[in-house]
């Protein structure tokens, strides 16, 4: 096991390489989970299954949203209070990460059911497709708490330097889920049910594996009673934190929403399935490259609170060119095998290949410059400055994307619904490189002493 001092001595590339790879396998697990559960409800409910899913993706991504918003900023201040060695203040943030899981995740329970019918419906659902997806997240909202406190106690072992512990906790969850699937939909006759009461089966018994390692007699970091009780500094500073991802998280939320009803405006059922597709497909390249992303928080938070700035520095440029290099990889098989891949989803559906294959094709021009974007939006969040990753945040997710989505098709058809997000990364890209470029001025002045 990694000693957490290691974290400041032992070779940058090394912890990387170290902490990254348990995150990017068990975030690749997660992206071809995601492949193979559209795959199953293809085949066993239809591409109007698809489009349900894809509909109530967007719920999915609003709990997610309120993990991280939970979840990142305790691993944020956790990291940063190991480099100050303070294990005491660890257990506090822990405790009260742990009770905060519980709470959001209530009052999105009753939120969500509340107004699913609704809420489904303003996401583009109608007919057949809106009832499955009332059954589909009415079922994933049972599962709520189970998401939310998972995400959290393991984004925190990660934080502590667990990588290996946290992978294997998620990579249960996603083995457990692609075996349920095929049970629940085909063996038992489930339907789209089915694959929904897999994942929040599995998510449950991936909670137990993610919270049990706080309570063991050898923990670094355990999980008190006292500490249980909410604390307004806690609190405020975490979320102060994890608003950032928060943001982004809930703005993705938002857009799949105004992606979906420009589908079906513009394409129909067919054009929100192939979109769901082209959702999943670039998130097994996005995985990676958060995987990365995860691997290198720790380093950069404790070695910022350490004040070790050098490896600070040294661990954003290795983590920038390891994520553009698999960013640029996913660019080259996206844009040669596009077609290919759209036919493993629909090979009975000749028009789910015909939109699907072009949309794949310009929907993935900026995709070599997404490991930079996703490092460099992080880099603010794990040094304590969120408003910036805020301000990327909305730049990407809204104030930039959403004017391009409702115009551009109005001149160019449905093809201006896949250009606008090409088009919204490159001009993020020249803000986020006039934001970051000074950044690293600032770590060399500190690392000469001079600041």
């Amino acid at each position: 096991m990694l000693k957490i001092n290691e974290i400041e001595t032992e070779s940058v590339k090394k912890l990387l390489f170290k902490f990254s790879i348990p995150s990017i396998i068990a975030m690749l697990a997660n992206a071809l989970y995601n492949i193979c559960d559209k795959v199953f409800v293809g085949i066993g409910v239809g591409v109007l299954g698809i489009s349900a899913i894809s509909i109530s993706y967007t719920v999915t991504l609003a709990i997610m949203g309120f993990s991280m918003l939970v979840g990142l900023g305790a691993t944020s201040l956790v990291s940063i209070k190991l480099g100050e060695h303070n294990i005491e203040k660890c257990e506090i943030i822990v405790g009260n990460t742990f009770t905060l899981s519980f709470i959001v995740s209530i009052i999105l329970m009753i939120l969500g059911y509340s107004f699913l019918t609704p809420m489904l419906s303003i996401f583009g659902a109608s007919g057949k497709v809106l009832e499955y997806a009332k059954i589909y997240t009415g079922i994933l909202l049972i599962g709520t708490p189970f998401q939310i406190l998972s995400y959290s106690m393991n984004n925190i072992l990660k934080g502590q330097g667990k990588a290996k512990r946290a992978m294997l906790n998620f990579l249960i969850s996603i083995i457990l889920n692609v075996i349920f699937n095929p049970l629940f939909i085909f063996v038992f006759h489930l339907g789209i049910a089915g694959s929904a009461l897999a994942t929040i089966l599995s998510t449950a018994i991936g909670t137990i594996f993610s919270t049990s390692p706080y309570f063991l007699k050898n923990a670094l970091i355990k999980i008190r009673y006292k500490n249980l009780k909410l604390r307004k500094d806690i609190i405020s500073s975490s979320l102060s934190i994890g608003v950032s991802g928060f943001v982004m998280q809930l703005s993705m939320s938002l857009i799949t929403i105004l992606f979906n009803k420009q589908c079906l405006h513009y394409g129909g059922n067919i054009a929100v399935a192939a979109y769901g597709i082209i959702n999943s497909l670039i998130m097994l390249i996005y995985m990676p490259i958060y995987g990365i992303n995860q691997g290198v928080q720790p380093i950069i938070g404790y070695n910022y609170g350490a004040k070790k700035y050098d490896r600070v520095r040294d661990s954003l440029k290795l983590s920038i060119i390891a994520a553009s290099i698999i960013s640029s990889i996913g660019f080259i098989i996206f844009q040669l095998f596009s077609k290919n891949i759209f036919i493993l989803f629909g090979k009975n559906s000749s028009q789910l290949i015909a939109i699907g294959t072009p949309a794949m094709k310009i929907f993935s021009i900026s995709t070599p410059i997404i490991g930079f974007i996703i490092i460099g939006l992080s880099y603010f969040q794990y040094i304590g400055k969120a408003g910036y990753s805020i301000v990327l945040s909305l730049l990407r997710q809204i104030v930039i994307i959403v004017p391009l989505i409702i115009i551009l098709p109005r001149f160019i058809g449905i093809n201006g619904i896949w250009v606008s997000t090409p088009i919204t990364d490159f001009i993020v890209t020249v803000v986020m490189l006039i934001l970051i470029c000074p950044e690293i001025k600032r770590l060399n002045i500190k690392m000469t002493g001079t600041l």
